[in-house]
């Protein structure tokens, strides 16, 4: 049986996606000593604050309601992030639990795209094809640290 996402469920999906990696890279930045895995992480931050944006204003056209993640969600986050740092925040233990996070939006993503790919508009298949492309590019620079 084929399974078809909405726009407005795949632009709440790419928020989402995008509110998770904003939300982690914030948890771990405080761990983070080695200045060049910092840098990049910063960077990435910037990039998911853009998806965000322009999310946003799709949730706008779409007269959808965004919502963030939730509490539970975002504490089970820091718990894991603050558990995985505890003993070890080396760039390579950054860069491979930053890996996790990134693969795991990169594989539900790419569910989106063929979950929704034949009732998908335009303006939303490209803002889901540009995160997937941001994605796989995180994680290849962040490959680079292992």
């Amino acid at each position: 049986m084929e399974q078809t996402k909405s726009n407005s469920e795949i632009v709440a999906e790419i928020y989402r996606n995008a509110q998770l990696a904003l939300t982690s890279i914030s948890d771990i930045m405080p761990e983070v000593e080695d200045g060049d895995i910092r840098e990049e992480i910063m960077r990435q931050h910037e990039e998911y604050e853009k998806i965000c944006s322009k999310a946003a204003q799709l949730a706008f056209k779409y007269d959808l309601n965004l919502k963030e993640p939730s509490p539970i969600k975002k504490a089970m986050m820091w718990s894991a992030i603050k558990m995985g740092t505890a003993s070890d925040n080396s760039a390579q233990n950054i860069a491979q639990m930053m890996i996790r996070g990134t693969v795991n939006g990169i594989t539900s993503l790419k569910t989106s795209l063929t979950d929704g790919e034949n009732a998908m508009e335009t303006d939303v298949k490209k803002l889901l094809n540009e995160l997937i492309v941001l994605e796989e590019g995180f994680e290849k620079k962040l490959k680079t640290f292992l």
